[in-house]
């Protein structure tokens, strides 16, 4: 067993001092106890928080961050994809391991210790399948691995290439049927780890055809009944209006009305769903995946946040295209597009039932939304979760602070980085501020970005 004491630390019901922890030899919470300033246990100082799942990953896009804000008009979420594209058109398999590496090793430092790899960057460069069908999916893994990030692992299935027509030439690489994946999810289940979880990852309904979106439902069910299952849903207004044309109904309603949608699955963007969509989301208990800077990148919409808190439902943050690897920044862009939608302030999930923190109340509920939508037992500082959690060090501005307004500063104040150190299953990976192996995952980045075109 090891013994940490915080000063401070975000349990269930709010802040408690002097927090002993005690971790077991599994990388487990052991006992979580308050007031227990005079226990053993190294001194943690500053405020324990529980770390934040990456709930929505494509890692490969993190290759291209910063080089498609070349504007060329008319540019949106179409004209970005086409970029995205001719980018994964050149990665192999050790350029994958390489950059899901450092994207891991940036994310830990920004108050993540979870990922959950939305993947579909399958096939060989030409198209064709590789010898062994899982070989970039096993390059993602050992990647986050080298890092030490917990990871969640979804197989994507991606056939069509838009409602009723075939891939495009662009989207070779993604091909995987609904069988393809299930055979994946099959063989891998012998691999499971309390830090590596597997699930499945319909890419969309423009992408994975009814017949197929059911073939996946029923087998999970057989395989893994409890296996996450992730969907982008609702992104696009173009998106909307196709799947009204081809099937009928706007994507989110047709999910529902078609598939056992539950608390297993996390509904990716759903940015365009109508109120009485979104109260059937909640009402079955599923998470919606919510990724501000990605969204606003390439110009998604606003989700209507506050009719889905208000009617109880789920959510969790993620850094989809990974522009953004700040877990803080995701949470502050939520709250302040809310803000400038709606003309109000502090509209978190939560805090107009009472005085409450926003701050705090966005940290713990996409914490656990993450938590939900990884299948992992995490984002809570509880007996039997993973010991996955960030000390943040009060600033200059928050020194002497009540540990909520550290916790808000360095969300909605950002100045000097606040993220000193961060456990993943009961081992520092970062240490004041930088990843402990943090120059040579670095150094094989860049010579992975030195090999692409």
């Amino acid at each position: 067993m090891s013994l940490f004491i915080a000063d401070w630390a975000l349990l269930d019901h709010g802040f408690a001092r002097d927090v002993q922890v005690e971790v077991g030899a599994d990388g487990s919470i052991a006992s979580v106890t308050p007031d227990s300033a005079g226990a053993e246990g190294e001194r943690l100082a500053g405020v324990l928080v529980p770390g934040m799942t990456d709930l929505h990953s494509h890692a490969f896009q993190r290759s291209f961050a910063g080089r498609t804000s070349v504007a060329r008009g008319g540019d949106d979420f179409w004209s970005w994809r086409e970029a995205m594209y001719r980018a994964a058109g050149h990665i192999g398999p050790e350029a994958m391991r390489a950059i899901t590496a450092y994207l891991s090793m940036r994310l830990l430092e920004g108050g993540y210790t979870s990922l959950v790899e939305f993947h579909y960057l399958f096939n060989d460069l030409d198209g064709t399948r590789y010898a062994r069908p899982a070989t970039m999916v096993d390059a993602v893994i050992e990647g986050a691995q080298a890092a030490g990030i917990g990871l969640t692992m979804l197989f994507g299935v991606y056939e069509t290439g838009g409602f009723g027509r075939a891939l495009e030439p662009g989207q070779q690489r993604f091909a995987n049927t609904a069988a393809q994946a299930l055979a994946m999810l099959a063989d891998v289940q012998a691999l499971a780890a309390p830090n590596l979880r597997f699930g499945l990852a319909p890419h969309s309904l423009r992408a994975v055809p009814p017949a197929s979106l059911r073939e996946v439902c029923e087998g999970a069910a057989a395989i893994d009944p409890s296996a996450p299952i992730h969907i982008h849903v609702s992104e696009q207004t173009g998106e909307v209006s196709a799947c009204i044309e081809t099937l009928g109904a706007p994507p989110v309603a047709w999910l529902l009305d078609h598939a056992p949608v539950a608390a297993n699955w996390c509904l990716i963007h759903a940015t365009h769903a109508g109120a009485e969509e979104l109260q059937r989301v909640a009402a079955a208990g599923a998470v919606v995946g919510l990724c501000p800077s990605t969204e606003a990148d390439l110009g998604d919409g606003i989700f209507d946040f506050g009719a889905f808190t208000e009617a109880g439902g789920r959510f969790g943050i993620g850094s989809d295209s990974n522009v953004c690897v700040q877990a803080c920044d995701e949470l502050r862009l939520l709250e302040y597009a809310q803000r400038l939608a709606r003309r109000r302030r502090n509209l978190g999930p939560g805090v107009l039932e009472g005085e409450r923190h926003t701050g705090v109340a966005l940290w713990q509920a996409a914490a656990r939304g993450g938590a939900q939508a990884s299948g992992r037992p995490v984002g809570r500082i509880a007996p039997g979760c993973r010991a996955d959690f960030c000390v943040l060090a009060p600033t200059h501005e928050t020194l002497g602070s009540a540990p909520a307004f550290v916790l808000d500063a360095a969300i909605f104040a950002p100045g000097e980085p606040c993220v000193r150190d961060v456990m993943v299953g009961g081992a520092w990976l970062v240490r004041g501020g930088r990843h402990v192996a943090a120059d040579a995952i670095a150094a094989g980045y860049a010579r992975a970005l030195a090999s692409l075109p």
